[in-house]
């Protein structure tokens, strides 16, 4: 397997077939194999169901299942330590991340380690608007104003720009600037965004503002005291040992 597109979702019964067709269709003309690994997080809905009939029309199509709802983070590593692909790529199961701009980011990892999405005309409800400002607020206060778009789930990235990363309960909103720390090239390069038309969004101010605060003391804390890569200097020959 070449990509492994890897969507973490919980109660998107409505989403799941057309994202996994809309999957198939944009990355159709890429060289090399691909899959699509939706991870349920314990859905309370017609969700599970929904990707065993999507893996019956396209075996291109696997589902992983939590036996118990852990949280879109956990569900991404999940995704992660059940492939072996060398890319990866990840998007939101809601279908506002439009996997038409699949392409485009896969593209310029001919280049770059690490590709984000940065959403443009964004269409949300106010309530994530509001929490969205104030994250990026906070995240430029402590962690500097490096990526403007870090909460874009829509990314394509080697799978080795994860080396030295640890994951977390929350890591998938840093993930950009926990790879870049870690020495990896990251781009943003700009997408689409389209409104939900099915199912209800999981975000609120709890989970997307308060939680993601007290995140950033833990992550600006181990930003500044991680370990990086250090140059070496080796002896040309034996009269310098």
């Amino acid at each position: 397997m070449d990509i492994s597109v890897i969507v973490p979702v919980f109660d998107e019964q409505e989403n799941i077939l057309p994202l996994a067709e809309q999957v198939a269709q944009a990355l159709a003309t890429q060289p090399g194999e691909f899959e699509i690994v939706f991870v349920d997080d314990a859905s309370r809905d017609g969700t599970w169901e929904k990707i065993q009939e999507a893996r019956r029309r396209d075996p291109r199509v696997r589902g992983l299942r939590h036996q118990q709802n852990a949280g879109q983070s956990a569900a991404l590593w999940t995704g992660v330590r059940n492939t072996t692909a060398p890319i990866l790529a990840t998007l939101d199961g809601d279908l506002q991340n439009d996997p038409a701009d699949l392409p485009k980011l896969l593209a310029e990892l001919k280049t770059v380690d690490f590709v984000c999405g940065m959403r443009t005309n964004r269409k949300d409800t106010w309530v994530r608007h509001v929490s969205s400002a104030i994250a990026r607020w906070a995240r430029g206060l402590f962690l500097g104003g490096t990526f403007r778009d870090t909460g874009c789930f829509l990314r394509v990235f080697k799978r080795s720009s994860l080396d030295g990363v640890l994951p977390f309960n929350g890591w998938h909103r840093f993930l950009p600037l926990l790879v870049h720390g870690a020495g990896a090239t990251v781009k943003e390069v700009p997408v689409g965004h389209r409104p939900r038309i099915a199912g209800v969004s999981k975000y609120g101010v709890w989970n997307r503002v308060w939680r993601g605060l007290y995140d950033l003391i833990g992550v600006g804390w181990y930003q500044k005291r991680r370990l990086r890569p250090t140059a070496l200097s080796e002896p040309k020959n034996s009269s310098d040992v």
